[in-house]
């Protein structure tokens, strides 16, 4: 039976102030919220402008492939007279600035793609990238407004193996590409394609070991499909681990990105992405290897956040643990290189303070803490985690569970 009276007290911690370092300042600089403002997509939003256009592309539409004519995509039927074909409509007029002849001849072109392509269909094919799965690009969990998460990550292709295996020839890039287009299509089936619902998703990309000269061909053809077929599908681009030369890479990219498409981005700068991640998605969605608690010991609770601050020690403490009662719990900080302790402290006077985890440094490459202890007496567990050794603020997240 879960405990439903054990408070969590505010954390004691025992700061030693530091001078903001030139890493902390250049993170401030290049971490921020975008200032992207999601379309809404209800029709009493638009501007007399651009109701007219929306009517104006239906109009196209029906010119050219007629009442009976075949016009779908993303299974929404896009001459039906209903809200999900105006969402995709509204995408298309969006990503050309409702300027219709435009987003008419982007439609076209995305509908002929989409049929050579075979689109549609790709969410169920076998193209045998076992190997990737989870790693390289994959849809995980949610952000805290909703959004499915993919996360992308490409350190694995900084090994020459690997790389020849995947992107060795034409024929092989092309079924790379595939693939990556098969996790963008399964990510938005997961969409509402509804005003006021969840019509994008949230990309987070992990620049650490990112090759950058040897993915630039799979890069910019990926950039282009992108960008050519599935108009306003991220509401939010998270660039973490940026390495010192992302000014390079991203010169690299910058000249085929609309405004509209970088003011989606955020950065944060590398050993940073915990912080910025929590941001915008919750503790227990994140990945372990991120600095969150979605892993294979997750707990399936809420989990609460904390910081560290360079040269503080925070106790959680977990309150009201009655005798005989089994406590089980979660806790990670980004980056880690901390001191970390648990111990048990009974209520009773004269009992003795029970070391459950002696102090341990947990390296960087550590993921979530999982452990659990059974008291014979009531009192109160008190996770320690200690960051005296560092002037970089750090952020981690806890959640616990307590039965009889």
């Amino acid at each position: 039976m879960e405990n439903a009276h054990s408070p969590v007290s505010i954390p004691e911690a025992s700061p030693k102030p530091y001078k903001k370092s030139f890493v902390a300042t250049l993170m401030e600089a290049t971490s921020f919220r975008s200032p992207f403002k999601e379309d809404t997509y209800f029709i009493s939003h638009l501007k007399s402008s651009e109701k007219k256009a929306l009517q104006e592309l239906k109009d196209e539409l029906m010119a050219s492939y007629g009442p009976d004519g075949e016009c779908t995509m993303w299974g929404v039927p896009l001459l039906a007279e209903d809200e999900k074909a105006d969402v995709v409509l509204l995408k298309f007029l969006r990503a050309r600035d409702f300027r219709v002849s435009d987003s008419f001849n982007m439609l076209q072109k995305c509908l002929a793609w989409r049929k050579e392509f075979k689109a549609d269909g790709v969410g169920e094919e076998e193209l045998g990238f076992k190997e990737l799965d989870g790693v390289v690009a994959y849809m995980h969990g949610y952000d805290r407004e909703g959004h499915p998460v993919c996360y992308n990550a490409y350190g694995v292709f900084k090994d020459k193996e690997m790389y020849e295996r995947i992107f060795g020839d034409e024929e092989k890039l092309n079924k790379f590409l595939r693939w990556r287009i098969q996790v963008l299509e399964r990510g938005i089936g997961l969409l509402h394609f509804k005003p006021g619902g969840v019509n994008s998703i949230v990309q987070v990309t992990d620049l650490k070991d990112m090759p950058k000269r040897e993915l630039r061909l799979a890069s910019n053809h990926l950039l282009s499909l992108f960008q050519d077929n599935y108009p306003e599908m991220v509401a939010r681009k998270i660039f973490i681990n940026v390495p010192w030369y992302f000014s390079a890479l991203y010169s690299m990219f910058s000249p085929f990105l609309t405004q509209r498409t970088k003011s989606k981005f955020v950065i944060s700068r590398e050993g940073y992405a915990a912080e910025t991640l929590y941001k915008f998605i919750r503790s227990e969605d994140v990945p372990v290897q991120y600095g969150g608690l979605s892993g294979p010991n997750d707990l399936q609770k809420p989990a609460s956040e904390f910081t560290v601050k360079g040269g503080e020690k925070v106790n959680i403490q977990i309150q009201g643990i009655e005798g005989g009662a089994t406590i089980t719990w979660e806790l990670v900080v980004g980056g880690w290189d901390l001191q970390y302790s648990a111990e048990f402290v009974p209520y009773a006077e004269g009992s003795y303070t029970i070391a459950v985890e002696k102090t341990r440094k947990v390296s960087a490459s550590e993921v979530a803490i999982h452990n659990s202890f059974t008291s014979r007496e009531a009192g109160k567990m008190v996770l320690s985690v200690e960051n005296t050794t560092s002037r970089r603020k750090k952020a981690g997240a806890y959640r616990y569970i307590v039965r009889k």
